[in-house]
């Protein structure tokens, strides 16, 4: 009946239908032709018998040269291009600026040849981008023989939208989500490609957990886990063109790394599921926790939080609440042989 922004003509048409499906009760009409809508990119908000139509996401926006991106599917992607590096290192960047330019620095002075850095200004805080944006910051100077890509958000898309643009702009293999709260202090990144080389690993990293029912995960030993911790993480850019995107409805970074470790392992019913292995001795360490606290009230960012990790759980177990087959503990106590970690092998 009604919209605030200009949708396109067939959008209009749409809306109205299922306008007319909600006035007789046809649900299930309903249902299929919001979909329709979404898919085109628009969303339905409904006022008694009227409408209203908002776009989806929010539009890119251009600001002095750059581009701001308002959903990650608006990045150009190379995914589809052959690769031109050895790995690809995708870094968060959003408050701390300090944390980032240490992690940048480390990987500088370690990363080997070959190593493309991607850095991903999610809705930064304004140090965070005067630091993005200084000619002499940290972004000066090669990594692995390039200069590090910075892909720009109009707005906070959250982990996974960050990371997925980020991963659309990976000229490498290898893809390795990297936490800028973490300093490598040796090549990380060699040890990680040469675990893929193993067609039975599905990824690889530096902290994993595993569990006997996917609710109650804890901190795995070295070796076969159920999921790797999102800290460093590292797959295939092929599975993720397979596979992915990852759901960036998640809010809970840990329970999106657990969601995407299943994914990529998961081989299907009756089949042996692919391996998520962590690394025994990865070059990494942990920057200081002090002033990191965010500001506002600690019982509401409590309360908010369970929420957000009460609908991720429910998320993960709508997915894969079935597959006991994925869980490294319950397949090792039905008496299948724990494989060994290969960064182990001669």
């Amino acid at each position: 009946m009604s919209a605030d922004h200009p949708a396109p003509a067939e959008v209009r048409a749409l809306a109205a239908a299922r306008a007319a499906a909600r006035i007789a009760r046809a649900w299930p009409e309903a249902d299929r032709l919001r979909g329709e809508i979404e898919a085109a990119g628009w969303r339905v908000v409904d006022h008694g018998t009227g409408w209203q139509l908002r776009p989806l996401h929010p539009p890119d926006v251009d600001r002095d040269g750059r581009t701001l991106h308002g959903t990650s599917a608006s990045v150009p992607s190379r995914l589809d291009e052959p690769p031109a590096a050895t790995a690809t290192v995708v870094l968060i960047a959003t408050d701390r600026p300090g944390d980032l330019a240490r992690t940048l620095v480390a990987l500088r002075a370690t990363a080997p040849a070959g190593t493309q850095v991607v850095v991903v200004a999610d809705g930064p805080s304004p140090e965070q981008e005067a630091s993005l944006l200084d000619p002499a910051g940290p972004l000066d100077g090669a990594i692995g023989g390039a200069h590090p890509e910075v892909v720009w958000t109009s707005q906070r898309l959250g982990g996974g939208g960050a990371a997925d643009c980020g991963i659309r702009r990976a000229a490498g293999p290898v893809v390795i989500l990297l936490s800028s709260s973490l300093e490598p202090t040796g090549d990380l990144v060699t040890p990680l490609v040469g675990c893929l080389a193993d067609p039975t690993v599905a990824l690889a990293g530096a902290t994993g957990t595993s569990s006997l029912d996917l609710l109650h995960p804890e901190v795995a030993p070295p070796g076969d886990v159920d999921a790797l911790d999102p800290g460093c993480v590292a797959f295939r850019r092929a599975d993720y063109v397979e596979r992915g995107p990852l759901d960036e409805r998640f809010r809970s970074e840990p329970a999106l790394a657990a969601w995407w470790s299943l994914v990529l392992r998961d081989a299907g019913e009756g089949r042996p599921p692919r391996r998520a292995i962590r690394l025994a001795s990865l070059p990494l360490a942990t920057l200081p926790l002090a002033g990191r606290e965010e500001a506002g009230s600690a019982a509401g960012r409590e309360a908010d939080r369970d929420r957000q990790e009460r609908r991720d759980r429910y998320r993960l177990l709508e997915r894969f609440g079935a597959r006991p087959d994925l869980l490294v503990r319950v397949s090792t106590s039905e008496g299948r042989s724990e494989p060994s970690d290969p960064a182990d092998r001669p």
